[in-house]
């Protein structure tokens, strides 16, 4: 399986999946801001990056890297539909709520002053509607007393780290099955 991740920020899911993954080969990294650490990251681990915020540039990095599966792991960046469809059914994105509850930006903040018990994290297929597609997996953090948004942040991202490698899988297992 050729993975493609897209990153924003600091990478650390990115990371996990290069170490959590071994079986499935990401072949290259894009990501939309210059100082994104997860650049760092890549080249520490060897990975072919590359910086780009325009689709057609990006879909045809996936499509020369032949990619069999896009991983938004922390892209701050609504695609568009031109993406989506250049690669149906294969692009996952890994959002900190439990879907569909808390789309979009401030889903942690939102769960705290919503007063909700729990929280969590979700992992589903890429389509036109904000977070709004089929959910893959997802997995639930309790809402404790004294968490601020930093510590429920980092106790979301320990159950991010478990259940993305866990949603590659079953999604390659998906594609498998539709190529046999």
């Amino acid at each position: 399986m050729r993975l493609g991740v897209m990153c924003s920020g600091n990478g650390s899911n990115f990371e996990n999946i290069h170490h959590a993954c071994p079986k499935h080969d990401i072949v290259i990294m894009v990501y939309n801001k210059k100082k994104a650490k997860a650049k760092r990251r890549a080249d520490r681990l060897d990975i072919p990056s590359c910086y780009s915020k325009d689709e057609d540039e990006i879909i045809a990095l996936f499509n020369a890297y032949e990619v069999d599966m896009i991983v938004m792991a922390g892209w701050m960046r609504i695609i568009t539909p031109k993406l989506i469809n250049a690669f149906p059914q294969r692009i996952i994105n890994l959002h900190p709520s439990l879907l569909p509850k808390y789309k979009g930006l401030h889903a942690v903040e939102q769960a705290i002053n919503n007063g909700e018990e729990f929280t969590g994290c979700s992992v589903h297929y890429v389509n036109e509607e904000l977070d709004g597609g089929e959910v893959i997996m997802q997995s639930e953090v309790p809402i404790l007393p004294e968490d601020t948004i930093k510590s429920l942040t980092k106790a979301i991202q320990r159950k991010e780290y478990a259940i993305l490698p866990a949603a590659i899988e079953h999604v390659k297992q998906r594609l498998s099955l539709e190529i046999s």
